[in-house]
């Protein structure tokens, strides 16, 4: 009996766990391993269709980077194995390590680029409805939906905006289309008053401007829509978007303050436990040691900056290949962009990896789907790239 085909659900299941990244707190309210299913099943689904083609991943350097992060991050968690929390943030590293292995090898072969970003795009609309949903119909000041901090609501929307240009294409529905998506975005990401998702957002529109990948009249209609939807919602909100803004302007200075408190703690850290830092999850079980119990009322929290959290917890080794992933993919994206044919895609990628980057100076976001992805398209990209590079230098028989 032949055995049945599984490239079509391998093609699903990727785009499924970058379809339900952003819809995380959606999922488990239904259950709580809800939220796995899909990064499973593209492992599992992945695992057995090369196992059957007997293939093993074509190799990239971003590989090389992730397995030595791997190993550092192996031995930071054994030597602070006593840890409150090394266990359970060793075990939510290792998924996304696995998952962009994964992601790598199925977008370099089996899935094109653009169907990944449509993906990421459809799954941060729909949470970017929830987003609204949340302040029309619940009341909420700040917009959640799917996700209980605003602040990482607005990093899954302010990086799915520039994919937006990939998708680009003749047609009035389709224009129609991301035009409705857009203004989505933006409205939703404006709505969770978040200062870090408009000064990633900004960083990623200068990109594309620059690149000359988002015409100036796109933007100004896309500017004029949520000038628009704004104008709707003070007329119609009027009082409950002043309380808003009131409630955010009073935690504001609250937040620099906290903040600056965490960075200090960290950078304690990390100068204390230079080595192999104080193990995952070691930010959260010393902060009150580290900031001199500076705050009272919050025990356990996250840095609020993904590089210092990163290099408190695994030192300097970890943080310099975490670093240099950030910069390897980078440079890769620039090398595909001088040599690609279709360079819109690799583009909108890296405008979004500009939002991520920037957004994270002020969020701890190593644990969410969309920095793997991006670094995943980017190698995959390269590889497609360098494939079609090598069949036209192939000898040909004369």
């Amino acid at each position: 009996m032949t055995p049945p085909d599984l490239s079509g659900l391998l093609r699903f299941s990727a785009c499924a766990t970058v379809f339900t990244a952003p819809l995380e707190g959606y999922l488990l309210q239904v259950h709580g391993q809800l939220a796995k299913a899909a990064p499973a099943l593209l492992v599992t689904t992945w695992a057995v269709v090369r196992a059957r083609q007997r293939r093993a991943p074509e190799p990239h350097p971003v590989h090389a980077v992730l397995g030595l992060f791997a190993v550092v991050l192996l031995a930071s968690s054994a030597l602070h194995a006593g840890g409150a929390y090394t266990l359970e943030y060793a075990l939510r590293w290792l998924p996304f390590l696995l998952v962009t292995v994964v992601l790598i090898d199925v977008v370099a072969r089996e899935l094109p680029i653009r169907a990944v970003l449509a993906a990421a795009v459809a799954g941060a609309v729909v949470a970017a409805g929830g987003a609204l949903h949340s302040i029309v119909a619940l009341g909420e000041t700040r917009a959640t939906g799917p996700l209980e901090d605003p602040n990482d609501l607005a990093y899954f929307l302010v990086a799915a905006l520039p994919l937006l240009v990939a998708l680009r294409a003749p047609g009035r529905a389709r224009t129609a289309a991301l035009a409705v998506a857009a203004t989505t975005l933006a409205a939703g990401a404006a709505a969770t008053f978040s200062r870090g998702g408009g000064l990633a957002l900004t960083a990623a529109v200068a990109w594309l401007l620059a690149r000359r990948a988002l015409p100036l009249k796109a933007l100004a209609v896309a500017a004029g829509a949520l000038v628009a939807v704004g104008a709707v919602a003070v007329l119609l909100f009027g009082p409950e978007l002043d309380r808003a803004l009131r409630e955010k302007t009073h935690v504001a200075g609250t937040n620099v303050d906290t903040r600056e408190l965490r960075w200090q703690a960290a950078a304690r850290m990390l100068a204390e436990h230079p080595g192999l830092g104080v193990g995952p999850g070691g930010f959260r079980a010393g902060y009150p040691a580290a900031s001199r119990n500076a705050e009272v009322d919050e025990q356990s929290p996250v840095a609020h900056n993904m590089y210092l959290e990163v290099a408190a917890e695994l030192g300097l080794p970890g943080f310099a290949l975490f670093a240099g992933l950030l910069v390897l993919t980078a440079v890769t994206g620039e090398r595909v962009l001088r040599a690609t044919a279709d360079p819109l895609p690799v583009v909108a990628v890296q405008a979004s990896l500009i939002a991520v980057v920037v957004a994270s100076t002020f969020l701890s976001q190593q644990y969410y789907l969309p920095l793997w992805s991006l670094v995943a398209v980017v190698a995959a990209a390269h590889l497609r790239l360098r494939r079609t590079s090598d069949v036209a230098c192939a000898p040909r028989d004369q």
